[in-house]
């Protein structure tokens, strides 16, 4: 272990990206008394059917206030409009500001081939922000880092222009239900617009706990596809048997663009893996 807290930096594009794909791990992060933040890029001010502007941004930061109070974590919601993100210079300066201000040892976002546009453009500016974190010149009034922080990348399904390879799989079957929990807070997402979109409004339920119970399969189903695409990897982490055993993960892929990470130091990065 190492001798201070460690602090995780997750970047996504909208309010519930984070959650979904890094929920599960924060926890585990908590547990152990480290520090965790997620950043959402934009307020996700047009996604849903129905709603927009200001009341849905309002809406879906309250969503995230909510789940981060079930997964004890730091969650900002930055004032930038949905489908709207640019990885230009100023939002650079943003990134690299809340980089040094949390002193990053990991952070965490989207890669920067994906199907929305704001996931690319948050996966192009993360990138472009790992190493400039350590120039002092560089928005010189915040402090700069003495060394970067090792970069890694959220799952992803996506094959072009190369498929994602896994550094990490990572067991949630501990801390899936309280995930669940988690995800059931951006109902903005969840029960409208993510069921609207995928023509699927129809089947969500009315009731609370049968929402929560439809909810969760689709979150099974989900993670566990996550944790059999990477059992080669949990079988590395965890061992053959218990590696075989998961049923959800989530995954880091770490980047070429930050702090190297040597396979000896994983363990120290991830405490909650098992010992060799």
């Amino acid at each position: 272990m190492p001798d201070r807290p460690l602090n995780i930096l997750c970047f996504g594009a909208h309010p519930d990206d984070c959650d979904l794909r890094f929920g599960g791990t924060a926890m585990k992060y908590r547990a152990l008394g480290h520090r965790v933040k997620f950043v959402s890029m934009t307020n996700g001010d047009t996604g849903h059917f129905s709603q927009g502007g200001g009341p849905l941004a309002r809406r879906r930061c309250e969503e995230a206030q909510a789940a981060a109070q079930i997964a004890d974590i730091e969650y900002e919601v930055l004032d930038i409009h949905n489908g709207e993100l640019e990885p230009d210079v100023r939002n650079r300066k943003l990134v690299i500001q809340r980089m040094r201000e949390f002193e990053a040892d990991l952070v965490l976002c989207h890669r920067a081939n994906d199907y929305h546009p704001d996931h690319r453009a948050v996966g192009v500016v993360v990138q472009d922000a790992s190493y400039t974190v350590t120039v002092p010149n560089v928005a010189p009034l915040t402090p700069h880092l003495q060394r970067a922080p090792v970069l890694g990348y959220f799952y992803d399904a996506f094959r072009l222009p190369n498929p994602y390879v896994p550094t990490v799989a990572l067991d949630t079957d501990d801390v899936f239900e309280r995930k669940v929990d988690m995800i059931h807070c951006h109902a903005s997402q969840m029960y409208e617009w993510l069921p609207y979109n995928g023509g699927t409004l129809d089947e969500v339920p009315e009731a609370e706990v049968e929402r929560r119970a439809w909810l969760r399969e689709r979150l099974l189903g989900r993670f566990g596809g996550t944790a059999d695409s990477a059992r080669d990897c949990l079988h590395k982490w965890y061992g053959e048997a218990r590696g075989a055993a998961v049923k959800t993960a989530e995954t880091v892929s770490v980047s070429e663009y930050g702090r190297r990470l040597p396979e000896d130091e994983v363990r120290t990065l991830f405490p909650f893996l098992p010992a060799e």
